[in-house]
């Protein structure tokens, strides 16, 4: 059980890690470049957001996957598709926001191209919101892969994931609970620590909030208590 649980974290994490980091490198660089220059790159980069989320990102996965044969790697592009809005709208708002910004046009005025500004003074500032995003989606992306496992059209045996180990022992609740419970179990301590982990790198990659990550709690405990006296 314990084999096949290290062998099962293993194809998940295989899916939801690519599946994330495509997802956020494509729609983040999009969604910044389309809040950079404005305009009809705007308007066509947001409309193509708009049709791809005007469908169940879950539901359009079951149909792609029952079309095409379930396989790792088309899991990983289903998944990496339908959340690439996710990330390029939120690039494009802040990105949108920064533009306008006196260091922006500062470095325009100064000869800077697009691409060094985008990549020098926007990406910095839009960063800590688009890790804090992606961790929070690994979760999203985790439980749809475990969904489709469970469903028959994501992970097929000979391979093993967490949502398949799921499916393979609900026939057994009677008699063997354990084969559905620790994957299952797995899953939600996974998803957990994600949402910490999300929680601390909004904290650690904003330089206006690094500083309680240095602070003991019993002085942060403190402050928060005079701020709030004060407030």
């Amino acid at each position: 059980m314990l084999a096949r649980l290290v062998v099962a974290s293993r194809t998940t994490l295989s899916v939801a890690v690519p599946a994330v980091v495509l997802s956020a490198v494509v729609g983040s660089a999009i969604g910044m470049w389309a809040g950079y220059h404005r305009g009809w790159r705007e308007t066509l980069a947001m409309r193509v957001a708009d049709v791809i989320m005007s469908f169940p990102s879950l539901l359009l996965a079951v149909v792609v996957l029952y079309v095409f044969s379930p396989s790792a790697a088309n899991i990983v592009l289903v998944l990496a598709i339908t959340r690439i809005p996710v990330y390029l709208r939120t690039a494009r708002a802040e990105s949108a926001e920064l533009q306008s910004r006196l260091f922006v046009d500062a470095a325009r005025t100064f000869g800077a191209s697009a691409h060094a500004i985008i990549w020098r003074h926007v990406l910095p500032i839009v960063l800590p919101t688009l890790l804090t995003v992606a961790t929070l989606d690994f979760c999203y992306v985790m439980l749809a892969e475990s969904s489709l496992s469970f469903l028959g059209i994501g992970i097929q045996p000979p391979d093993v994931s967490w949502g398949l180990m799921v499916s393979q022992g609900r026939t057994y609740l009677h008699t063997a609970w354990w084969l559905s419970f620790f994957p299952g179990l797995a899953i939600v301590i996974t998803t957990v620590s994600a949402t910490i982990l999300a929680a601390w790198a909004r904290i650690a990659t904003d330089p206006g909030q690094r500083w309680r990550l240095t602070v003991p709690q019993k002085r942060l405990s403190r402050f928060t208590k005079t701020a709030k006296a004060l407030s």
